[in-house]
């Protein structure tokens, strides 16, 4: 049946309109009474040491292999007549400057030593005699010139015997090691004879071929670098630098020495040395700001709202302890200094909510 326009005026539509209202408060008050979720306000970023990455000038370089050698490496020949009596070292020992090496029996060293020096003290006793003769006027001049060459021949006589004795015990002539013997104990020698050959670790070279192209800026810039195996870098001016290059290979045979000390380099071996041929502008980040995860090297980049680790490829060490960044970060951003510090922070920040 069709309800109709006055009849639908005249129904009362006051209870609909409060049934309504209720289901929707009902449904408020259902909404309300389920517990909200707490809003976590994002953790802030502690302060951390930083270092802002700025372009410097560094030194621009090119790198060969070069080999090691010892500048000081000698042969020790017997200087006089003896019969081995003692030799305290042996192939590969280590020896200290002024360390016996070698000792003869000295017999009869010692007896012209013994010799000579009497002969000297009666020559000498004579010429002191003559001396106050002639200053008196009692004996010629002649007689005078004859006591005092007699008195110098025999004062040669006495250096030369006790110098032969002192041959009779052979000392290192500087700390090095033993590389090869040429005698044993009970063996008679000559003068000139071959004893012994030893070298020394405290004072190397590098000697490096450089193409004739190169050679230019490391003739201009007399600057080298030694790398070593562990992460250690040498620094070096002290290069020779032939004036003519090989007419074979066309290369120059450019010697590096290296600083005095030990640096666990043995003859023979090779090591990478980088020439210094220009400049150039590079952001260096310190050592110490670098974290090492496996093979991936990288640093904590600090930002207004964030903290991110970023993976950096690096050039090589420098001498002062620093990394060319060659990509992975810009001029003007911050790097956390301490990356132990700044892990912890990153690890907290993540964790945020969990």
């Amino acid at each position: 049946m069709k309800i109709t326009l006055m009849k639908l005026a005249r129904i009362n539509l006051t209870p609909i309109i409060a049934l309504v209202i209720s289901l929707s408060s009902a449904l408020f008050l259902f909404a309300c009474s389920k517990e909200s979720p707490a809003i976590v306000a994002p953790k802030k970023i502690p302060e951390l040491a930083s270092i802002q990455l700025q372009p410097q000038t560094t030194a621009q370089e090119i790198k060969y292999d070069g080999v090691i050698e010892a500048i000081n490496q000698a042969t020790v020949s017997a200087q006089t007549s003896g019969r081995i009596l003692e030799i305290p070292v042996d192939v590969g020992d280590y020896v200290a400057k002024g360390d016996l090496i070698i000792r003869f029996t000295d017999t009869e060293q010692k007896a012209r030593a013994a010799s000579a020096r009497a002969q000297f003290i009666e020559a000498q006793a004579q010429y002191t005699r003559m001396q106050e003769m002639l200053a008196k006027k009692l004996i010629a001049k002649a007689d005078f010139d004859k006591s005092e060459a007699a008195f110098k021949s025999a004062e040669a006589n006495s250096r030369e015997a006790e110098q032969n004795l002192a041959y009779t015990a052979i000392y290192a002539p500087y700390a090095g090691i033993v590389v090869s013997r040429a005698v044993n104990v009970g063996e008679t020698v000559a003068p000139g004879k071959a004893l012994m050959t030893g070298l020394s670790l405290e004072q190397l070279r590098a000697q490096v071929d450089i193409p004739q192209q190169h050679i230019g800026p490391v003739r201009k810039y007399k600057k080298a670098r030694i790398y070593l195996t562990d992460d250690k870098i040498l620094d070096s001016g002290d290069l020779r630098i032939p004036p003519s290059a090989d007419p074979q290979t066309h290369s120059f045979k450019v010697l590096v020495n290296l600083p005095e000390g030990d640096h666990q380099l043995f003859p023979g071996t090779f090591v990478k040395i980088g020439f210094v041929t220009g400049e150039q502008e590079q952001l260096l980040v310190p050592a110490s700001a670098i974290s090492k995860r496996g093979e991936v090297s990288g640093a904590y980049v600090i930002k207004e709202d964030a903290l991110e680790f970023r993976q950096l490829n690096l050039g090589s060490l420098t001498s002062n302890k620093n990394y060319p960044v060659l990509a992975g970060a810009f001029a003007g951003e911050k790097i956390a200094a301490d990356p132990i510090a700044a892990a912890n922070a990153y690890k907290n920040l993540h964790t945020a909510g969990q």
